[in-house]
């Protein structure tokens, strides 16, 4: 599996995402000033409650932004050529029950017709395998797995 059209791939999809979020912002700021009236109370908290969402969807923004900011930090040419002995940052991992990229957390991406997917080496399931090696166990959530393949 090429490891570098697979950071392609999820950096396509974290891009799009944060236009998506972009436009989200720009279009609520629209509507923010769309509600400004001498109306009274009623429109003041409707303006509030659409601050509130603008600011849902920046802290949403920044999240992705790091996400990003973290493949192209912590990828180099090294990471992406290593044969991995061990489940860590940059590995894939291949159990039973699928194949785990340990990068970001950006759930199931369909790549080379394989469903692979990615997890952040914070999360439960990345912290469960680290470390482990081919033909090793471990367990989350009272749920075993074996490491089948690791590249």
């Amino acid at each position: 599996m090429d490891k570098t059209e697979l950071i392609k791939s999820i950096q396509e999809k974290l891009s799009g995402k944060i236009q998506n979020f972009e436009k989200l912002i720009a279009e609520t700021r629209a509507s923010n000033n769309d509600t400004k009236s001498s109306m009274g109370d009623k429109y003041e908290t409707g303006r509030e409650m659409l601050q509130q969402e603008i600011n849902n969807l920046q802290v949403q923004l920044n999240e992705v932004l790091k996400q990003q900011d973290f493949l192209k930090t912590s990828f180099d040419k090294l990471r992406m050529t290593k044969k991995f002995d061990k489940a860590e940052k940059g590995a894939i991992v291949k159990t039973e029950r699928g194949l785990f990229f340990i990068s970001v957390s950006l759930g199931e991406i369909n790549f080379e017709n394989q469903k692979i997917i990615c997890i952040s080496p914070e999360s439960p399931l990345a912290k469960a395998m680290n470390g482990k090696q081919k033909g090793e166990v471990f367990s989350l959530n009272n749920m075993n797995q074996k490491i089948v393949d690791l590249e």
